[in-house]
């Protein structure tokens, strides 16, 4: 069966085809739960513990409990203002190196019941539950692999009897998980239950990886696992929020050692960036980064809130490089995000949603170019496949180097485009460019390399024309587009 294209409708930022058998896969696919994880785009880790009230980083773990009492701890305020900048869910610390936890843990006594907070029947986590259920928000889930108090750290117990029950505790009691979180600190010095010594473990094994993840697998078998090493999804290997300008979803992990195994915390972390071209695993990148240049609130860092142009640079670098942003949200002693990070967030979110809410390609005629036969395509009703990312256009096996050009049938002015791959088929296209219809002739306007889940081109300056055309300059295979779109950059306000 010839597998050319013969019509497609075109709704709202997607292709769907309407008479052709599928493309074959190529290379590594996505599972249900990173193909979700993908949708997601952003969400935020929130830092809120004993570290918030003793103005640290990390805390050694002979934080006294008592410490720990927001006055007007708000789940719902810090939630809220996530959502209201654009934010899809969110990651709860439950434990971090402290070992505090922010749940009524058995496995500890260093935990929220024995602090003054609700009169030691508060649980953080549930809170955050509740709220992400009436928002409407995703939520995941962070619980330190170190830990400083646990006078157990170190020894085999530790992992058996404390951290793989904390994940137990975790996964089975608050409802279900987007993603579970693990980040690379491993030992060092900690109070560990008055011992006060620096305790070091084998990262790659001290663990047991496979089985703690096993945990997830079989308790939340849709969430993504993040880590290093993954394995669902990689660190990029930095904390400046930024994907490579040429970014893979897939990848293959290799430990900076030679002879060693990679495990998590034990990676070549600068391979993260872009990813491999012909990694053996998918496994996309996300992009940490906090809104304030510390993970926990601290008082001195109140003016120093990333504004919203800074965090729309930060989308822009992790979101349109095919990579999810994960933001860091930091409660202060009350238990609220300050007011300054509240309004960074909303002027973020109303950029983006003015932004991206208009896509100026719709109500255009698309024509295909540089393939076999006659390709006539034409746009169709927007709400059969609004938001789709999965209805796609797709060329013959053969057909490599297609074009695409839109007839906008009037000058519109636009400095955005976005670009995406239906990635249940996988990762297909190498690199692209972007022509402009000005002074009666095609000018080129932009180039990008990998495209993926989602590639956002922001342009330095406006174009206003009547047509815009997609090259695809390079593919090992067929191409299988679901969005071309264009768009206007709000005005930023500080």
């Amino acid at each position: 069966m010839n597998k050319l294209l013969i019509t497609v409708l075109f709704c709202g930022t997607s292709l769907l085809a309407v008479s052709q058998s599928a493309p074959k896969p190529y290379g590594p696919l996505p599972t249900y739960g990173q193909v979700k994880w993908q949708e997601t785009e952003m969400y935020g880790i929130i830092h809120f513990g004993p570290d918030t009230y003793t103005n640290k980083e990390w805390g050694f773990g002979d934080e006294d409990p008592a410490i720990m009492n927001p006055t007007q701890f708000s789940a719902m305020q810090i939630v809220g203002a996530a959502k209201a900048g654009g934010l899809k869910g969110i990651v709860v610390v439950a434990k971090h190196h402290d070992g505090f936890c922010m749940w009524p843990t058995k496995t500890t006594e260093h935990n929220i019941s024995k602090s003054p907070y609700k009169n030691g029947k508060g649980d953080i986590v549930r809170e955050y539950r509740e709220a992400c259920d009436k928002l409407g928000m995703k939520m995941g889930v962070y619980c330190s692999p170190w830990d400083r108090n646990s006078p157990l750290y170190g020894k085999p117990e530790y992992v058996t009897d404390v951290y793989r029950k904390q994940l137990q505790e975790l996964y089975s009691n608050y409802g279900p998980l987007f993603i579970v979180w693990h980040d690379g600190a491993n030992g060092g010095d900690g109070y560990y239950g008055g011992a006060k010594e620096k305790r070091t473990i084998d990262r790659s094994t001290y663990y047991g990886w496979d089985e703690t993840w096993g945990i997830a697998r079989k308790l939340q078998p849709n969430a993504v696992i993040f880590g290093d090493v993954g394995p669902d999804v990689r660190w990029v290997g930095n904390e400046r929020g930024m994907a490579g300008e040429t970014s893979w979803a897939t990848y293959t992990p290799h430990a900076p050692e030679a002879g060693k195994a990679p495990g998590n915390g034990f990676v070549l972390d600068k391979e993260g960036v872009e990813g491999h071209r012909d990694g053996k695993f998918w496994m996309p990148a996300e992009c940490d980064v906090s809104i304030r240049p510390g993970w926990f609130y601290h008082a001195d860092q109140d003016d120093k809130v990333r504004s919203p142009a800074a965090l729309l640079k930060l989308y822009y670098n992790s979101v349109g490089h095919g990579a999810c942003l994960d933001l860091g949200l930091s409660p202060n002693r009350l238990g609220l995000l300050a007011d300054g990070d509240v309004k960074a967030l909303a002027a973020f979110g109303t950029i983006l949603k003015e932004t991206f809410n208009v896509n100026l390609a719709k109500g255009a005629t698309l024509t295909a170019s540089n393939i076999r036969g006659k390709n006539k395509l034409k746009y169709g009703p927007a709400m059969l496949l609004d938001n789709d990312r999965y209805s796609y256009w797709a060329t013959d096996d053969k057909v490599t180097t297609p074009e695409l050009t839109l007839d906008l049938h009037q000058p519109k002015t636009f400095n955005v485009i976005r670009l995406r791959e239906n990635i249940k088929l996988g990762q297909r296209v190498d690199a692209i460019a972007v022509d402009a219809w000005l002074n009666d002739k095609w000018e080129e306007v932009a180039t990008a390399t990998s495209i993926g889940g989602n590639r956002l081109i922001r342009l330095k300056d406006d174009v206003t024309t009547t047509k815009v055309r997609l090259r695809i300059t390079s593919a090992p295979v067929s191409i299988a587009l679901s969005d071309f779109g264009l768009y206007k950059e709000a005005t930023i306000t500080e």
